[in-house]
């Protein structure tokens, strides 16, 4: 008798049939023709062997397996070594290292602050959403470090000791003095338990040594309630001075090699983000230095702030992309009642759906970095856009990521729903940008705030919008409809939402029908602002060419 587990002769129970195979293998970024387009079109065109360098490397089976790997084994708190010894460390897995180590070799972290040329900011961007498409987690202390430096700039004497290593190409994860390692990482810790948000409810205390003073020394004392990347070798603070709430760099380790008085509690149980530890800590006389003058903490990292809302968009595009390629990847190998399911009218409607709103975000997304490159070239009108189109664009790319992946999973039906499909992993990802660095209020009372104290910011931001004018008659009135709900705007809080939707979907709409097909922009122009939709994805007008529109989305067609 044959044993229980085998076939009978002549028994086939488990060939495999119309399974799709893994999308691994491809350029993550030659075949994103949206980026790849806004690339060249703003300026940052060569950079293009770079960031497709990248885009290869991000598209290996291998490389993808790295970020699998750093969420299943998120990283562990150390708060003592075996004898007893405190010493408050984070072990992370080895694929989180590969993964940190290949973000700043690219220059992720810092490229154009260490060469700084036109395009420098959008090309970092690119890079940043195409790398991000492999593991979002990782980006946090890369981001931070980014978005860490100009602000350090205010204090000349405090970046000129730390901005040789925070530009550094090298990575270097070991816990030693600034002076002793090849390259560092800077991160933040502003918000308190009792705060959030509201950063002048802080309570940590900063104690000034020898008279205080801009770069001088205090004593922080106090606690932190999120503090990403702990493992960073310095961090962004703010404390209460004597002088008011104020910004300081705070060491991890100090110039001689001890441990400065930073206490790791725990490490936060996320929903997503996992393989970034995000941590509780509480600060026992740690040693920091000041950065600008006291009482000046808030405008002073305020500059970080709009870098890591950059940041926000890029990572939430990274996460669109993703989501989007992988369901038209599903459809283009799977079969249903005797089609593909990319051939299935319905199912291309919901494709094209997803990949219009990836569009929308990735043009956004570039032309607003296009922006900071604009700011950096001292172009006051770029500054002014950059500063209304970040807050703008925050709020909204960054609300729309967990509808569209959603829909995205559930385009891959049951198997989209099982963990080692990966979309679970982008799902749980998908609601953090809308969280961090301001959630979506704050945000919103942030753009009523500089339209009511910034007026060249709208000013800039309306006429990047007027450029679409007269390409599409849906466009035209949902600006004409914004203009005439502008007036008074600042006074009416409880429509600030509403508002700031309009802004930027008028803003996605004239960057779509300057830059994107036809049945792309159109689509979006009849759905989006002219409400020729339904309430859920995969609605669009009649007429609509979603053949198009999910060939242009397509990460790369094989198979039958």
């Amino acid at each position: 008798m044959p044993p229980p587990t085998a076939p009978a002769p002549g028994w086939s129970t488990h060939e495999v049939l119309n399974q799709p195979p893994p999308l691994a293998g491809y350029d993550v970024y030659r075949s994103d023709r949206a980026l790849v387009e806004a690339v060249h079109r703003e300026g940052a065109g060569w950079a293009d062997a770079e960031i497709a360098a990248l885009g290869t490397l991000a598209g290996k089976a291998e490389v993808m397996a790295w970020g699998h790997e750093a969420n299943a084994h998120p990283p562990v708190l150390r708060t003592h070594d075996r004898y007893g010894h405190r010493i408050d460390e984070v072990e992370y897995h080895p694929s989180y290292h590969r993964l940190m180590e290949t973000a700043v070799s690219h220059g992720l972290h810092a490229g154009p602050w260490a060469h700084p040329r036109p395009g420098a900011h959008l090309a970092r961007a690119a890079k940043f959403a195409v790398w991000s498409q492999v593991e979002a987690g990782h980006g946090c202390p890369v981001s931070m470090t980014y978005s860490a430096i100009p602000a350090l700039r205010s204090e000349p004497e405090v970046a000129a000791a730390w901005e040789p290593g925070l530009t550094s190409l090298v990575y270097d994860p070991a816990l030693r003095p600034p002076g002793d390692k090849a390259g560092l990482l800077c991160g933040m810790a502003m918000t308190e338990k009792q705060g959030g948000s509201d950063l002048r409810a802080n309570t940590t205390q900063a104690q000034p040594l020898a008279g205080g003073g801009r770069a001088q020394e205090y004593r922080l004392v106090g606690h932190k309630w999120f503090c990403s990347a702990p493992m960073c070798d310095a961090f962004l603070v703010l404390a209460q001075a004597p002088g008011g709430l104020s910004c300081f760099l705070l060491p991890r380790v100090l110039p001689d090699g001890s441990r400065n008085g930073i206490a790791l509690q725990r490490i936060k149980d996320k929903l997503g983000n996992r393989s970034n530890a995000s941590c509780e800590i509480e600060l026992h006389g740690a040693l920091a230095r000041l950065v600008g003058e006291e009482g000046r903490g808030v405008p002073t990292i305020i500059e970080m702030v709009n870098y890591t809302r950059l940041d926000c968009v890029v990572g939430t595009v990274a996460g669109l992309r993703q989501a989007v390629v992988q369901a038209i990847h599903h459809a283009d190998h799977r079969r249903a009642f005797g089609r593909l399911l990319v051939d299935q009218p319905l199912m291309a409607a919901v494709l094209a759906d997803l990949a219009v709103e990836s569009e929308a975000a990735t043009v956004l997304m570039a032309r607003l970095a296009r922006s900071y490159d604009g700011a950096a070239a001292g172009d006051a009108q770029e500054a002014s856009l950059g500063r209304l189109a970040t807050a703008v664009a925050k709020y909204w790319v960054c609300k729309r990521q967990p509808t569209v992946v959603a829909e995205a999973l559930e385009c891959l039906g049951g198997n989209g729903y099982i963990e080692e499909s990966g979309m679970p992993r982008l799902f749980r990802e998908s609601p953090l940008n809308g969280i961090w660095e301001g959630s979506g209020n704050v945000i919103c009372l942030d753009v009523l705030r500089a339209i009511s104290r910034e007026p060249e910011t709208l000013d800039a931001f309306l006429a990047e919008v007027h450029l679409g004018s007269g390409a599409d008659r849906c466009l035209d009135a949902a600006i004409a409809s914004l203009e005439r709900e502008l007036p008074g705007a600042a006074g009416r809080v409880g429509m600030a939402r509403r508002l700031v939707e309009a802004m930027a979907l008028c803003l996605q709409g004239s960057l779509l029908v300057r830059h994107a097909p036809d049945p792309v922009a159109g689509a979006f122009c009849a759905t989006r602002l002219a409400g020729d939709w339904g309430r859920a994805l995969g609605t669009l007008p009649p007429g609509t060419d979603t053949r198009a529109i999910v060939d242009r989305a397509r990460p790369a067609r094989s198979g039958p």
